[in-house]
């Protein structure tokens, strides 16, 4: 983008000094809450507990509650557990919503607006938590990783943004296709896939996010503890105050509160990693989100 070579006005200037000033803050206030986790998790949890004001570097720097949590065999478990929870999910999800957006994405499918509908119904309204607690535990999917897989395959939003993307392909292309002889599987995989790899990563950021940051229906649903993903063991530490099962009672002072910091990050530097490289699709996913028939 070219910027005019005009001066601006002494109010254009105190407006966009404004405006600098305003971001900056913002950005600051963003960045500042996980900066200021990230700098205590390696304190001295005695020294962090007398600082006050603002935390710019470690107060006595110590990688001991790393070290705990590292070594806590609930968090490796937890790893474990989240990321077949995630892995299979985002690619379940990435098959069924690609399906239903394909069929929706056609022309000529009889009853297409009713369905669709329908579909759209279920964005706004639904039977509740108990029904769907009700509906997991008739269908044995208590106490079952699959049972927080299953019922989040498709998500209406998700598909709404994959069936808009599919319409774009220019319809020649499919219907050459339809024509040599292919079916409706060859060219949802061999034609419309391919050509929407900018979407699906966008589908894959939703998903995947959704999936990692998810912990209320696992509580829920699971009693074992060997079942529980990376999200409910860093809620016990954060909020049950369960750091204190890491660590030896003689040093329970020294480094109880870093370990809830710690947990924090190694929960979550694996989306801070991943999500630069998909950032750049997030805005055009946003803008594909509307509806149109």
């Amino acid at each position: 983008m070219k910027f005019s070579n005009a001066k601006h006005t002494q109010g254009e200037n105190i407006f966009m000094i404004f405006n600098y000033l305003l971001l900056i803050l913002i950005a600051f206030a963003t960045f500042y809450p996980m900066f200021y986790v990230l700098v205590a998790s390696f304190s001295n949890n005695s020294l962090l507990m007398q600082h006050s004001g603002l935390l710019l570097a470690p107060t006595g720097f110590s990688l001991a509650a790393y070290d705990k949590v590292l070594k806590n065999p609930m968090v490796a478990l937890g790893y474990r557990n989240t990321l077949f929870v995630l892995i299979a999910g985002v690619l379940l999800a990435l098959l069924m919503t690609s399906i239903a957006a394909y069929f929706l994405s056609r022309k000529n499918v009889f009853f297409k607006k009713p369905i669709m509908m329908a579909i759209t119904f279920t964005m706004f309204f639904s039977g509740g938590m108990i029904p769907a607690y009700l509906n997991l535990r008739d269908l044995g999917l208590t106490n079952n990783l699959w049972g927080l897989i299953i019922p989040g395959m498709i998500s209406v939003y998700n598909m709404i943004i994959l069936r808009t993307s599919f319409q774009q392909i220019p319809e020649s292309l499919t219907e050459a296709a339809y024509i040599d002889g292919a079916g409706h599987i060859q060219i949802l995989f061999r034609i419309v896939i391919p050509l929407s790899q900018a979407i699906l990563a966008v589908m894959i950021l939703y998903y995947g996010i959704g999936i990692w940051n998810a912990w209320f229906w696992a509580s829920v649903i699971l009693r074992k503890r060997e079942l529980f993903p990376l999200q409910v063991i860093l809620r016990e530490i954060l909020l049950q105050n369960s750091a204190l099962e890491m660590i030896d009672s003689n040093d329970q002072e020294a480094i109880s509160e870093t370990i809830k910091y710690a947990t924090i990050i190694v929960a979550t530097v694996p989306v801070l990693f991943i999500y630069p490289f998909l950032q750049k699709y997030f805005a055009r996913g946003v803008m594909l989100g509307s509806i149109k028939e």
